[in-house]
């Protein structure tokens, strides 16, 4: 198992920024979001996502997602006991969506209680701005809230939790880079009954498509 030390991590894992901030207030949206990550291949995530800690966050995620913009992204960063990596068009950590928004953590001056770990979902940055969040996003696999304040954490994984492991320990290069792809099929807003009900969501779509 890799390790590195979190002030490494800080300094290099969190992405570059884009022009245009945006400051949008997640209008429309349920205190709860739900989503599901598909995974090319097999395997999936179901989260939920909370517009009251991160309402700024969480609607650029969910937009970006009835965009489409995140099919056939990958996980280009991935770190074996810490986290997951991806959201980048480009697929290198450098490239990222049409705008930045505002860092939704403490250290912005805004509050948000969500701790960073295992299974939280949050916005990659670059180190030296705030306010520098886009499209990239990590999931934790093991427990960090010494990040907490420094990061905007949006929501968690409830379900698919070995997908998410799968992902974490998959062999990678010296920059982190997985050998072989992980490539997501697609990220997409869920409703709450196929939330609640156990599988993939395409599952329970399929199933009542079938009924009489």
């Amino acid at each position: 198992m890799k390790r590195i030390g979190i002030a490494l991590f800080l300094a290099v894992a969190m992405l570059l920024g884009f022009a245009g901030c945006g400051n949008s207030s997640a209008q429309g949206l349920d205190d709860v979001v739900y989503v599901e990550i598909d995974m090319v291949g097999g395997g999936y995530m179901k989260l939920e996502l909370y517009t009251k800690i991160a309402p700024i966050t969480v609607e650029n995620f969910v937009n970006l997602c009835n965009e489409h913009f995140y099919d056939g992204l990958i996980f280009h960063r991935v770190i074996s006991g810490l986290i997951i990596q991806g959201g980048d068009p480009l697929g290198t950590g450098y490239g990222g969506s049409k705008q930045m928004i505002k860092g939704e953590f403490r250290a912005n001056g805004v509050e948000n209680n969500l701790s960073h770990t295992r299974g939280v979902i949050s916005m990659a940055r670059q180190s030296g701005n705030m306010d520098s969040a886009s499209s990239q996003f990590f999931i934790l696999v093991g427990n960090y809230p010494s990040w907490d304040g420094n990061y905007a954490a949006f929501g968690k994984v409830v379900e698919g939790f070995e997908t998410l492991d799968a992902i974490a320990s998959v062999p990678t290069d010296a920059n982190d880079r997985p050998l072989n792809e992980q490539r997501i099929k697609t990220i997409r807003v869920i409703t709450r009954e196929e939330m609640q009900t156990p599988g993939p969501a395409e599952t329970v779509a399929e199933s009542e498509g079938t009924e009489s």
